[in-house]
């Protein structure tokens, strides 16, 4: 089957669910001269009507320390006995052959900013099972102060340990419902 160049341009009609199996939600954040990245595992989204919807729930971050994975659902950072989830909702989806703007709000820690994702977007195919699929890419950085995720410790030499700019990154792979 091939795509048309209107079907390029548009997002997939129709109700689409989340796979969860196959997509992920992470983050990277510089630390003390390196990187440091997590995920989460309790993730769901939906596109329906041109609109993308997602959230991830905070208990489930993984990182690979386990102590950490605490420290990160406590008040310094996420919070998650009081903001046990964060939260996506677009407002556009621009769409240019392969590759996707979405504009929207993110909720972090009971504080919602505008946001733009950036990424590509997969044509619809037909899995083994016989479903129409796609997967969607995206990405952006956000401050995480203007969150109130604030917490950080001086390094010997003065400089914080923990950048303020996270990169987001959420790789969707959609299911149209039957």
């Amino acid at each position: 089957m091939s795509i048309t160049r209107e079907e390029l341009q548009v997002v997939p009609a129709g109700t689409w669910t989340l796979d969860p199996v196959h997509s992920s939600i992470g983050f990277e954040i510089a630390y003390m001269g390196g990187s440091f990245r997590g995920h989460f595992d309790g993730v769901d989204a939906r596109l329906e009507d041109g609109l993308l919807v997602g959230s991830a729930r905070v208990e489930t971050v993984q990182v690979k320390d386990e102590n950490l994975e605490a420290h990160l659902q406590s008040p310094d950072f996420f919070d998650a006995e009081r903001h046990p989830e964060l939260r996506f909702e677009s407002s556009d989806i621009e769409r240019d052959g392969d590759r996707v703007t979405v504009r929207g709000e993110i909720t972090i820690k009971g504080v919602t900013e505008p946001v733009e994702l950036h990424g590509t977007i997969g044509a619809p195919t037909v899995n083994a099972g016989g479903r129409d699929v796609f997967g969607l890419q995206l990405e952006t950085v956000v401050d995480r102060t203007n969150f109130g995720v604030n917490w950080n410790m001086p390094l010997p030499d003065g400089r914080p340990a923990l950048a303020n700019e996270v990169e987001l990154t959420a790789d969707l792979f959609l299911i149209r419902e039957a």
